[in-house]
């Protein structure tokens, strides 16, 4: 299996895992090793700490479904839609897998909102990262609520290449 990075006509960059020996078929990143590996490796390399224990045996399974923190990435287009949501996140913002990985992130947080979390992205994309942010969203049903203690990282891959962007958020709560 390889991560790609296919250009779209719109401009859109979307990470997707093509599965060489099955026609090329793209496959959801939820589960995926490779994408598993590209968000891991680059919170290590940026933020200078490993995102999951290191004994980890199915780090992808073990994101996605075991993790103790929400764990989000948007793709890396100029307005960017998410591509991964954890089952914390879906749980937290009431999205399923198939109505998150439609969303654009920017509709994660209230219009009024809008200018705190450009000013994190800014942060992130001139840094690498940045921690410590805390903010409000928003549920699929209109509920408001906090997340506490967010890393935000930018995917990059051994080649250097930026897939995105990822986010943690360790503590949730409503506002």
């Amino acid at each position: 299996m390889t991560l790609t990075t296919p250009a779209v006509g719109s401009g859109r960059i979307r990470p997707t895992l093509v599965d060489m020996n099955s026609g090329d078929r793209p496959t959801s990143l939820a589960l995926d090793p490779a994408f598993a590996d590209l968000m891991a490796s680059s919170y290590h390399r940026l933020v200078g700490k490993p995102l999951l224990p290191e004994s980890t045996r199915e780090p992808a399974a073990w994101l996605y479904r075991d993790a103790p923190f929400g764990l989000l990435a948007h793709d890396a287009a100029a307005d960017p839609v998410f591509v991964y949501a954890n089952l914390v996140s879906q749980k937290c913002f009431e999205y399923s897998w198939a109505e998150f990985t439609r969303l654009p992130s920017r509709l994660s947080t209230e219009p009024d909102r809008q200018e705190d979390r450009d000013q994190l992205i800014a942060a992130v994309h001139e840094h690498g990262f940045a921690e410590g942010y805390n903010g409000i969203r928003i549920a699929k049903p209109g509920r408001r609520f906090w997340i506490q203690d967010v890393t935000m990282w930018n995917l990059i891959d051994d080649n250097g290449i930026q897939h995105g962007q990822a986010a943690l958020f360790r503590r949730w709560r409503d506002a």
